[in-house]
């Protein structure tokens, strides 16, 4: 964790690099640090992907309207006002980011931070590793 989920309409794929914007996003949660100045998010735990939804309904279905939703699903432990920050960070880098885009259509933005409780919370792999020691 922390894993970042953008859903959006199809409509978009031709106008919005989608893998740029998973990398703004990353780099986003990576610059976040908390009170104390530490990174918020470890750097080997950072996922960002992004889906289409090829079948989709925006508004009244007067335009080619658009939807861009991000949802953020981080551990427990953190604070509100980091939660926040965070959220905060994510929005304006999506704003930035999408802001040619929003310039020509109309597209719904959300964002959403979950904190996540999971029953089961199994990790493995050798990702973290490369990024312990520096």
């Amino acid at each position: 964790m922390p894993h970042l989920v953008i859903l959006y309409s199809g409509n978009l794929e031709p106008e919005t690099d989608f893998s740029g914007l998973c990398r703004e996003l990353a780099d986003a949660m990576l610059a976040a640090t908390d009170e104390a100045g530490r990174p918020v998010f470890p750097t080997g735990g950072v996922r960002v992907f992004a889906y289409p939804a090829p079948h989709f309904a925006v508004a009244d279905g007067s335009g080619d309207h658009a939807f861009c939703y991000l949802q953020l699903r981080i551990g427990p432990g953190r604070s509100a006002a980091l939660h926040q920050a965070v959220g905060q960070a994510l929005v304006e880098s999506a704003r930035t980011y999408l802001a040619p885009v929003l310039a020509r259509r109309p597209v719904g933005l959300t964002l959403h931070v979950d904190e996540s409780h999971p029953v089961v919370d199994a990790r493995f792999g050798n990702l973290h590793a490369l990024f312990t020691n520096r």
